[in-house]
């Protein structure tokens, strides 16, 4: 997940939760500022890790290192103490009142684990055991940038704020309104850039809702009558229900994903339904197997062509097969190229054995490039965005004719 919406996450649990307040007010410090303060930092403070590029010309740290130490459930004590000492000496100079030591330790720790949650939720991997071991959980449920789930953890946060006041409603409505609805076409061209159009139509929708959701809570004035811990609970458990929308839908998308390897009598490797913006309905099923990676695109807002007996793992993959129609399945299969001396030299090298370590449905490409060979690992887990760029997560080895690497890294 991205870090704004993690902090964001944060802020809301630390008003949900733990009775923070605002994070900027013109009133001095006081210590259910602090809360909000500490959980929402609690909650970026995992992201801290990539500050490590800064200082390293290392460019697979972002699959060794990030989302490591900083990430481990293991570590999460040692951290949130630490957190929790450095606030009270902030607090101490600044003369700020402050929460007792330990509970400030409980609100970081709460933070920190609102963002390792955030991330096992995505597709990326989250090495939430390390140090003692380095395997990377991925649940799968939701794109690891989601402007639905970020604008449910924020517009709660919004409402509680613009109906503090019964005197200053008006313009902090109106003004929550503007950047809402620019925001909404800011996410949309994001979209369309990233190869997820999101059509006109659901674009008006989605403005006619957000002004109905700010302007609404006014009529009676019973907006004013909710508290902010009320607004923002109900925030919370918005996001919480989304997430296990996802978790049913993936559910759903697998057992497509499952129907479709039987079907194609495949010999399984590795399986996945991983999701793709802009909604709950779209999802990439993945199957590799040693012949390369099948590339699904499921919408479930289609009945799915497969027939559900072909699920059916006590059934023989001929018998599934002829138990259907044959259905008309628009999918991409990307072979894996036949071994040759180049590619087993590139497997050889300590770089390409961490990037397989991280890829979880791999495809080896070779081509020729004059006298140079060229051998490319890509992770189909993460598609192709643009068609003049490569796509994310690609390394690329460079070999002269008698097999020395000339060149090797991420091809951008």
């Amino acid at each position: 997940m991205d870090t704004i919406t993690h902090g964001i996450a944060g802020a809301l649990i630390g008003k949900a939760v733990f009775g923070g307040d605002e994070l900027f007010a013109l009133r001095p410090m006081n210590a259910q500022r602090v809360i909000t303060w500490s959980v929402m930092t609690g909650a970026i403070f995992p992201d801290s890790d990539t500050l490590r590029d800064i200082f390293s010309h290392n460019e697979l740290l972002m699959i060794t290192w990030h989302r490591s130490i900083t990430h481990s459930l293991v570590c999460l004590p040692i951290f949130a103490l630490v957190l929790a000492l450095l606030t009270r000496g902030v607090c101490r100079y600044f003369r700020w009142e402050a929460p007792p030591f330990i509970a400030l330790a409980g609100f970081y720790a709460a933070g920190i684990l609102s963002h390792v949650f955030l991330d096992l939720v995505t597709t990326y991997g989250t090495m939430v055991w390390s140090p003692l071991g380095w395997s990377r959980p991925a649940w799968d449920l939701i794109f690891i940038v989601d402007f639905t789930l970020t604008g449910l953890l924020l517009l709660p946060q919004f409402l509680a704020w613009v109906y503090a006041s019964k005197e200053k409603w008006k313009p902090r409505a109106l003004g929550t309104w503007l950047v809402s609805e620019l925001a909404l076409f800011v996410v949309a061209a994001i979209a369309r850039t990233v190869g997820a159009p999101i059509s006109a139509q659901n674009i008006a929708i989605a403005g006619l809702l957000l002004t109905i959701i700010l302007f609404l809570p006014a009529r009676q004035t019973w907006g004013m009558r909710v508290s902010p811990a009320a607004w923002n609970r109900a925030g919370l458990v918005a996001a919480s229900i989304y997430i296990g929308l996802a978790a049913c839908a993936h559910h759903v998308a697998l057992e497509r994903v499952k129907a479709f390897a039987a079907f194609e009598r495949a010999d399984v490797l590795a399986i996945g339904a991983l999701p793709l913006p802009p909604s709950l309905w779209h999802w990439d099923g993945l199957v590799q197997t040693p012949r390369g990676v099948y590339d699904w695109r499921i919408d479930l807002s289609e009945k799915s062509a497969i027939a559900p007996t072909a699920t059916s793992s006590s059934a023989p993959a001929s018998s599934a097969a002829d138990a259907s129609a044959e259905p008309s399945l628009d999918y991409k299969f990307y072979p894996e190229a036949p071994s040759n001396n180049f590619i087993e030299r590139a497997r050889q090298l300590p770089e390409v054995q961490e990037v397989l370590w991280f890829d979880r449905f791999p495809v080896t490409r070779f081509h020729k490039e004059g006298s140079d060979a060229v051998v490319e690992i890509l992770d189909k887990r993460f598609p192709q965005i643009r068609p003049d760029r490569p796509a994310p997560f690609t390394y690329r080895v460079r070999f002269d004719a008698a097999g020395n690497v000339l060149i090797q890294g991420w091809e951008r």
